[in-house]
């Protein structure tokens, strides 16, 4: 029934993802990138639907009054990484537009990559550490200006559930940079998409979002230290039994 249901639900992704990325390119000709930021939001939406009805997993979000208020509040957003579920509901839960950081790999993949470039993301180089630092810190000034909160996976890439990865600073460096409030979130998406393997289980997720971290007179590293040690005790509560 599992193996029925991942099933489904990957052609459900396939079907709805096809006519939306196109239709986000054709319109991406006139459209500005904020209105095309939250259309592109109506297929995450879809996304996080199919999730609910064809897999069973239901998702609970505790922490919402955390998130600053106001239309030109500025943020970062640090989140933990388990699988691709959280890079399509997190958007479903934001008030701002988000861009994310992200791997320029990601673009050739058809509809769902193309979709992607015409919006405002930071695709960096991995191969390029210094460079890719850089362009994000360049170009995340220039987004948080315009109002988009900028989303990072610190530890870089998806961990398995109750394993931690290595925290990188390129999101407190932006944070410390603009003076911006560093946001951190833990899921618990591991527990029913896991990292690798494609049958997906049913079961609850849940998001937790931290208080804003003030990042003014911050040293980078020691910012990112509190960011972990927030997200990694908020994972063992969400998920106790990952880290038994």
């Amino acid at each position: 029934m599992r193996l029925l249901r991942s099933l489904l639900h990957m052609g459900w992704l396939v079907i709805t993802v096809i006519p939306w990325g196109l239709a986000l390119v054709f319109i991406s000709l006139w459209v500005r990138r904020t209105p095309l930021w939250w259309f592109a939001v109506g297929w995450f939406r879809l996304v996080v639907w199919g999730t609910r009805v064809i897999l069973g997993v239901r998702v609970q979000v505790n922490g919402m009054g955390n998130l600053p208020q106001g239309a030109t509040s500025p943020a970062i957003l640090l989140s933990k990484h388990q699988s691709a579920l959280e890079t399509m509901l997190l958007p479903t839960l934001m008030p701002h537009p988000l861009a994310f950081v992200f791997k320029r790999e990601l673009l050739r993949i058809p509809f769902f990559g193309w979709s992607m470039a015409r919006l405002d993301m930071i695709h960096i180089d991995r191969t390029s550490r210094a460079q890719a630092l850089k362009q994000v810190v360049t170009q995340g000034k220039a987004l948080l200006a315009q109002g988009t909160w900028i989303i990072l996976f610190p530890e870089g890439t998806r961990i398995a559930r109750g394993e931690r990865g290595t925290y990188q600073t390129a999101g407190t460096r932006l944070a410390v940079e603009c003076g911006v409030p560093v946001i951190p979130i833990a899921v618990s998406s591991g527990q029913c998409w896991p990292r690798q393997g494609f049958i997906k289980h049913p079961g609850l997720v849940q998001v937790s979002i931290g208080k804003p971290i003030p990042s003014v007179g911050r040293e980078p590293k020691e910012l990112m230290r509190e960011v972990e040690a927030w997200i990694e005790s908020e994972m063992r509560r969400i998920d106790p039994e990952a880290y038994r």
